[in-house]
């Protein structure tokens, strides 16, 4: 209810009150509880008012105005599917916001008018906070840490599948791997047998990894990436 209304009914029944008091028909002890409780009741009625309001403001988390929270005497209003309505008188474009049974949101205040566009109001928070997910999401994706493994040419048996258990943990956790073979003094004669042994590292972890970069050769150094599947 109305703060104004709520303080014009009880200043109707404060008055009537006084009006009895004046003509001596109340004992001064009733006159005293009565005085305090309309002091109470005006103070309660304010603050609760004021609470609400307060209230409505910090549950709107997008910032936007809705509704009667728009103060502008006139906006200009888009429909619902996107087209121009044209400038309205606010209480014209809270009636046809109305009728459609959605809200009337304010896009841009510091436009002349204002812009406002009717919407479900409801919905569109949804499907800003699914998106404000979705966009965290592969923000955390980007942020994968990148594992290096360094491999030899000539690795033995044990080390190979080491580092493969190792680098499938990390693979399955979502971070990146890259593969590296340094090559020294003849091995560079043999660069292919680098080769063979990350192709044969990365067959071992196809059902969790897909190959971003194949095995390439700068200098004296062999790299391959290797990233999570997409689909895991």
């Amino acid at each position: 209810m109305n703060i104004i209304l709520l303080v014009e009914k009880k200043g109707k029944r404060f008055i009537s009150t006084w009006l009895q008091i004046a003509m001596g028909q109340m004992p001064k002890l009733i006159i005293k509880l009565i005085l305090l409780g309309f002091w109470v009741d005006i103070k309660f009625y304010i603050r609760f008012s004021y609470f609400m309001e307060v209230l409505g403001i910090a549950n709107n988390k997008n910032g936007l105005l809705i509704n009667e929270q728009i103060k502008a005497r006139e906006v200009l209003v888009i429909g619902p599917n996107g087209e121009q309505v044209g400038v309205k008188s606010i209480q014209d474009a809270l009636t046809l916001a109305s009728y459609a049974a959605l809200d009337l949101v304010l896009l841009s205040p510091n436009a002349n008018p204002p812009v406002c566009k009717v919407m479900d109001y409801n919905k569109y928070r949804y499907e800003k906070q699914k998106k404000e997910k979705e966009a965290l999401k592969k923000q955390k994706a980007n942020m994968s840490e990148l594992k290096e493994f360094r491999l030899s040419p000539v690795i033995d048996v044990g080390d190979f599948e080491t580092k493969l258990r190792n680098a499938t943990k990390y693979l399955e956790k979502g971070d990146r791997i890259k593969l590296t073979i340094r090559f020294k003094g003849r091995q560079m004669a043999h660069t292919e047998l680098g080769k063979e042994v990350l192709e044969r590292f990365a067959s071992r972890v196809t059902d969790c990894a897909d190959i971003e970069q194949k095995p390439k050769l700068d200098g004296k150094t062999m790299t391959m990436l290797l990233v999570p599947k997409k689909d895991k």
